[in-house]
């Protein structure tokens, strides 16, 4: 009797270790194409954006700086509303502790894939705010190499996490710097030349994360394949292209153009479309319901073993929650201001 009420026992802590414990990622490639695996069992990610920021608040908020017991009430609210429409992942930038991203997981079952903005709303250096990211200084890189291997070391035994994102369209930033834009830019741009230190960092700190956590994917996020010739000459140790995109109803020779050009896979980390008409001046669910069925059916077709490009690991739509902060940012933010912005 003691014998098997001691082997039960070990039965049941070692099922409760197995189940606490972080998943082995990767990203396959075969014949059909590519697809992401967890513990060797695939996942196409059905994803979405997702942040938390009530009404009247905006950006300095933190869902996390909060009691357990908001916190805990906010994700009993929305990730069971987010797994009835068939979500298994979230975008979340950094600053959600690993325990949430552990309760998220074992609670409702949906991953997370942990954001780093890796300087694209700016950077403090030396206790000063720099508001444009230089990628060439010296400084900057050793912050961001510091800041990256720092977050892969706190996550990466975290059950739940399913891969990094290393930015948010950063190549955007080369050139749209307050009110002065660029064209898109060419060679003798300033920003054209600003993306190869950009580029190549990114890369670096693709490699110095694996160093600290082989057992996750890195995947970095552009604004459209803007630069993608420049990504394929610097970015070789990127396991996976994020890519924000916004194209309408199709996104055209997008996947085509990566397994050509880059020849790695391709996850939507933005995609979609406004609930609210401009022009009509008031919302149009149904417009939107027919984009998203659209983007979605070509991130579906483009999967491995459905004869086309083969390298679609998923997307995450935009987003789940209207961000009523963002057209003023410090002011009326208790308003649903319905300009286009």
């Amino acid at each position: 009797m003691q014998k098997t009420f001691t082997l039960l026992t070990c039965l049941i802590l070692a099922g409760i270790f197995a189940f606490g414990q972080a998943e082995k990622v990767s990203v396959v490639k075969s014949e059909a194409g590519f697809r992401l695996e967890a513990n060797g069992k695939p996942v196409f990610m059905n994803g979405m954006n997702w942040d938390y920021f009530p009404i009247g608040t905006n950006f300095n908020y933190s869902l996390w700086t909060q009691s357990e017991d908001v916190i805990k009430a906010a994700l009993d609210n929305e990730m069971p509303m987010l797994k009835n429409m068939g979500v298994n992942v979230i975008r979340q930038y950094t600053g959600v502790p690993p325990k949430w991203v552990q309760y998220i997981y074992e609670r409702y079952g949906i991953y997370t894939m942990l954001n780093h903005s890796f300087g694209r709303y700016g950077l403090t250096l030396s206790g000063k705010w720099e508001a444009n990211t230089d990628y060439s200084r010296d400084d900057v890189r050793a912050l961001l190499l510091k800041e990256v291997k720092a977050m892969a070391e706190s996550y990466r035994n975290t059950p739940g996490l399913l891969l990094f994102l290393l930015g948010n369209e950063n190549n955007y930033g080369l050139f749209w710097r307050g009110a002065e834009t660029e064209d898109i830019p060419v060679k003798d741009r300033k920003s054209t030349q600003a993306a190869y230190p950009m580029y190549r960092l990114f890369n670096e700190a693709a490699v110095a994360m694996k160093s600290v956590d082989a057992g996750h994917p890195i995947a970095i996020c552009n604004g459209d394949l803007l630069f993608l010739n420049v990504i394929n000459e610097t970015c070789k140790d990127v396991d996976i292209l994020g890519i924000n995109v916004y194209r309408g109803p199709s996104f055209g020779d997008l996947f085509e153009r990566v397994k050509n050009e880059y020849g790695k896979p391709v996850l939507l980390s933005e995609f979609g479309a406004d609930a609210y008409n401009a022009r009509a001046n008031q919302e149009d669910q149904d417009f939107q319901a027919r984009l998203l069925l659209s983007n979605w059916k070509e991130i579906y077709a483009h999967a491995p073993g459905r004869g086309k490009a083969g390298n679609s690991l998923g997307g995450f739509t935009f987003q789940f929650s209207d961000g009523w902060w963002k057209t003023g940012q410090t002011s009326g933010l208790e308003e649903h201001d319905v300009a286009a912005s």
